[in-house]
């Protein structure tokens, strides 16, 4: 009996702690009145918050050690693999060694302009070699493949510089080779250069009106990825031509104010892909690389036009305009969307690296405002870096697309990581982040990431910002 009594006590202790365990455990649920639940960490499916440069340059660093490794520089026998490094045994066999990307495409001449944007952000050579490199090797074999020529055959990446039949073969190489050479005199380029301006100015086909155009796919086409084509070099060989200079910055701005008017949509402050001369109606899919090439172009042309140039205030007003309309569709992850206003369409990497570079730029060049920007650009940044694999390979690009006029185009173009349109834009986009990152002082405030012009000294959650003008 007296056994049972203890075991009875025993459970009714047992009971009483439990509940006792439970009603504190039930106290210590986070609630309105015992946690700050705004100081809450959100499930952020990209990094959001603090960027740091060293952090910046490790993510571009793995990207141009894949890229150093996969873009090789020599010649070879065709046929046997054997590479040939006497260049005057240069015969119809030989070739450019296959890497994983062309050295010659365009998709590498934007590569070659985010290095020389990359070695001036990071003061790192590696960046500068990698670009002087490739242009000393091709400036060194053009002249015995332009000999084959003559005999009908030549390795079809020397053909794009040799005899170019397209803005695309043409001029994004040029306009790195005209920054290439402008930093580095020793460049043996201006034949190269040359050969190039002369397609782009006497034999690209244009408009009656003197745009440039296509034939494809259909008679008299404007596609949107031709403003970088063909603008840029035209822009920057105003820098080297001398006494022509005024000729050369007048057609680029004749050339980005007629696209404009055919191809701006204003109620979407976007651009539409295609345009076709003998359409009755004009329908607008707003591909995102497209809008790129566009918003690029103009930075590039803003950066070389001088600031009392008649109509720069048309293209800076046209640029602002489209920064504003896409920045209002970034998606909630810090990407866009393969068509911009289809929140149903893929993630795409190349063009959030295209518009964080441009945006970035703008702000540095204080042409948009930082707090308004800055915290697009830093999303965009952490976004990106999400697409760096551990390889170095650049991930969720599209690969090279035509031109369309029906959704399911763009919905279902291919993403690759040897689509060689991302690797730049990333290297570019992280060079002019650390750029911002030098100038502006980005920091969270309220779970936020905003951004001052000062340093903002406080170690608190929530803070009041301290008056620009206190700090000076």
């Amino acid at each position: 009996m007296k056994q049972k009594r203890i075991i009875l006590i025993g459970a009714l202790a047992l009971l009483a702690s439990t509940g006792m365990q439970a009603q504190k455990k039930k106290k210590e649920v986070m609630n309105d009145s015992n946690t700050p639940l705004h100081l809450l960490q959100p499930a952020y499916k990209v990094p959001y918050g603090a960027l740091t440069i060293e952090g910046i340059k490790k993510d571009m660093d793995r990207v141009l050690h894949y890229l150093e490794a996969n873009t090789p520089t020599r010649v070879i026998n065709g046929k046997t693999g054997k590479a040939i490094t006497d260049y005057s045994l240069i015969d119809k066999d030989s070739q450019l060694e296959r890497g994983a990307f062309r050295l010659t495409s365009y998709e590498w001449g934007v590569t070659y302009s985010a290095m020389l944007a990359a070695v001036d952000a990071t003061g790192d050579a590696a960046y500068m070699n990698y670009v002087t490199d490739r242009f000393k090797f091709l400036s060194e074999v053009a002249p015995y493949f332009r000999e084959l020529m003559k005999e009908g055959k030549v390795d079809p990446q020397m053909r794009q510089i040799l005899k170019p039949a397209a803005l695309d073969d043409a001029g994004a190489v040029c306009a790195a080779m005209i920054k290439a050479s402008q930093k580095d005199k020793s460049l043996k380029l201006n034949d190269l250069i040359e050969n190039y301006m002369d397609f782009i100015m006497n034999k690209e086909y244009r408009l009656a009106d003197g745009t440039f155009a296509r034939t494809r796919p259909h008679w008299n086409t404007l596609w949107l990825d031709d403003m970088f084509m063909g603008i840029p070099p035209v822009v920057y060989y105003s820098k080297i031509t001398g006494k022509d200079a005024q000729k050369y910055q007048a057609e680029a701005v004749r050339q980005v104010l007629q696209f404009a008017e055919r191809m701006w949509v204003p109620e979407k402050n976007l651009f539409r892909h295609g345009w076709v001369e003998g359409m009755k109606e004009h329908p607008a899919f707003h591909w995102g690389r497209a809008n790129g090439w566009a918003l690029l172009t103009m930075c590039e042309v803003l950066d070389v036009l001088p600031e009392d140039y008649p109509q720069r205030d048309k293209i800076m007003s046209l640029f602002k305009s489209h920064v504003r309309g896409l920045a209002a569709l970034q998606s909630g992850e810090g990407l866009w969307h393969q068509l911009l206003d289809r929140n149903d369409s893929y993630l795409e990497t190349s063009a959030t690296a295209i518009y964080v570079y441009c945006m970035a730029h703008a702000i540095n060049k204080g042409w948009i405002d930082a707090m308004a920007y800055g915290p697009v650009v830093q999303l965009g940044w952490n976004a990106i870096t999400t697409q760096i694999n551990s390889e170095g390979q650049v991930e969720n690009t599209c690969v090279g697309t035509g031109m369309a006029f029906d959704p399911a185009f763009y919905y279902y173009r291919p993403v690759n990581v040897y689509a060689a349109h991302g690797y730049g834009p990333v290297i570019w986009a992280g060079a002019e982040m650390i750029n911002l990152m030098k100038h502006q002082h980005p920091k969270m405030n309220d779970s936020a990431v905003q951004f001052y012009q000062t340093e903002q000294k406080t170690t608190q959650p929530i803070f009041h910002a301290d008056s620009p003008e206190a700090s000076k």
